[in-house]
């Protein structure tokens, strides 16, 4: 038996103009056939069918970097991205306390750097709008957070952690302090909520498969246990971001945390919205500062070493200039010791990569390395007024998340939102990839869907190369889309963003991405409805 889809538009490479596409049925439903719908029925004349009025079947989308709970919690909570000014949130923060009136305010989201007085709130700013009571605020990057005095005097070993001032906003070691006290109240329930409002939000989205990226100073190990825990049918790819001196070590935790590799957010830096990613140079409106190094060069390659020894995916966070200067050293030092092959079947991925140079891209596509990046930052704070440019000045802003020049070095990317940190919808994600800030930087809307799609499959450790796409054989893993007429969105000055429509090119279309997003009517993994 098989479930038949016709009457729509179906992106396949294997059959650009297919109108119809049927399904095997069951847990591991795969795509069984592609072709024209008038000959569908012939072809499966006791199928069921269900007509799609026209609408768009693509393979389903993957999110290659999330944070599970704290999505949720900013989709169920206080979210501060719609904050216009600081007197704007600070208001949003006194309705939302006194709608409800008990346990820790927990916030994120607020962006100085786009408000007309980028000033941040403070310390005595929440106090006067919440008393005494406990509140974690984090800024759109979460790497600070602004804190109630409340919530600082519940936070033990606070006063001598770097990073720590009575009224700013926290950052570094006292940023993951105040976070972990935050966390603390937090039940198991609503922990459970958030996961699932999360995994919901993802499947509405067309996503099906999310990259969880879990670490002790992110969200701790019962909340990692408990996302691992989760029954739903959005699959989860689980990171455990701490570092290891050795192929024993590496391979113990490993085994005692269930993880997929060693990855995701072990951070080499922080973000560079709240000046802590690692810079080679001062920061342009903080000549004082050249961000913050969690990790020192021989950490990192010792972690490296270890997780290669053991055949672990290793990978870490990192945004600055310095800090992928220091990763990319230690990754020549392992393909030195193990050779580039042995280094390329690891997986080992960099989450985010955005100040890397022609030279670091050129060896990072040599050894395999995977980029794991996040378009909507350069949608969100690139060009000459953004916060890139705030903080770096132009020049320096304008080499950010060089997405065209990592593609044509052979770095294999796949795409991810960071969420809470921005969005989740994957289109959006896809049109910020096209229309990047930086004329010539962004990439085809063709690479850019494989990015999104399986892109995160490979990166995610599968590698059969036919996950994520729809072919016979392939998981049925799709969505199906309301939207517009099929075209290319392109930016009308950059040629390399254009995808070729003539059929010759045998390369099937996009939705066009310059007017509304599609809407996600259904979204299916291996099978089974997720959405719709």
């Amino acid at each position: 038996m098989t479930t038949l889809l016709i009457n729509g538009r179906v992106h396949s490479p294997a059959a650009p103009d297919a109108t119809a596409i049927a399904f095997s049925d069951g847990p591991e439903g795969a795509v069984v056939w592609l072709g024209a719908d008038d000959t569908a029925r012939s072809e499966f004349p006791d199928a069921e069918t269900v007509d799609l009025a026209g609408a768009f079947v693509a393979p389903a989308f993957v999110d290659s970097h999330v944070h599970l709970t704290a999505t949720g919690l900013s989709l169920t909570g206080l979210d501060l991205r719609q904050a216009t000014s600081r007197a704007h949130c600070l208001r949003l923060i006194a309705e939302y306390a006194a709608a409800h009136p008990d346990g820790i305010v927990w916030g994120s989201g607020w962006d100085e750097s786009s408000w007309p007085e980028r000033a941040a709130p403070n310390t005595a700013d929440l106090d006067g709008v919440l008393g005494n009571r406990p509140a974690y605020l984090s800024r759109i990057d979460v790497h600070s957070a602004v804190a109630s005095t409340g919530l600082r005097a519940a936070t033990a070993g606070l006063d001598a952690a770097t990073g720590f001032d009575p009224q700013r906003p926290l950052t570094a070691a006292a940023h993951h302090l105040v976070r972990g006290a935050a966390r603390d109240p937090l039940t198991a329930e609503q922990r459970h909520t958030a996961q699932v409002a999360a995994l919901d939000a993802a499947a509405a989205h067309g996503i099906v498969a999310v990259h969880e990226c879990a670490g002790p100073d992110i969200g701790g190990l019962d909340d990692w246990h408990d996302v691992r825990a989760l029954q739903h049918g959005v699959e989860v790819t689980g990171y455990w971001g701490e570092a290891v001196d050795s192929a024993d070590a590496a391979r113990a935790l490993l085994e005692s945390t269930g993880a997929a590799g060693l990855a995701g957010d072990l951070f080499v830096d922080g973000a560079l919205g709240s000046r802590t990613a690692w810079l080679h140079q001062p920061y342009a409106d903080a000549e004082h500062s050249c961000g913050n190094s969690y990790l020192d060069t021989g950490q990192i390659a010792a972690h490296l070493h270890a997780c290669t020894e053991a055949g672990i995916p290793a990978g870490f966070h990192v945004i600055g200039d310095a800090a992928v200067a220091a990763v990319t050293d230690a990754v020549r030092s392992v393909v030195d010791r193990f050779g580039g092959p042995a280094v390329a079947r690891c997986g080992h991925r960099l989450e985010h990569l955005e100040m890397v140079t022609a030279e670091q891209a050129a060896d990072l596509g040599r050894w395999g390395i995977i980029g794991s990046l996040q378009p909507n930052f350069d949608a969100l704070w690139g060009g000459p007024e953004g916060m890139y440019a705030q903080r770096l000045g132009t020049d320096r802003a304008a080499l950010l998340n060089p997405f065209a020049l990592l593609a044509s070095q052979g770095v294999p990317l796949a795409f991810g939102s960071d969420s809470p940190v921005t969005g989740l919808h994957p289109w959006a994600t896809v049109r910020a990839a096209v229309h990047h800030r930086t004329p010539g930087s962004g990439i085809s809307a063709r690479a850019a869907f494989a990015a999104a799609t399986r892109g995160g499959w490979r990166a995610g450790g599968v590698r059969d190369g036919i996950t994520g796409t729809l072919v016979p054989g392939a998981p049925a893993s799709y969505a199906i889309w309301e939207t517009g007429p099929l075209a290319v969105s392109t930016p009308a000055d950059d040629a390399a963003a254009r995808w070729s429509t003539d059929p010759r090119s045998r390369v099937p279309a996009l939705p066009n991405l310059d007017t509304a997003l599609p809407r996600c009517v259904r979204a299916v993994h291996r099978g089974a409805v997720v959405h719709g």
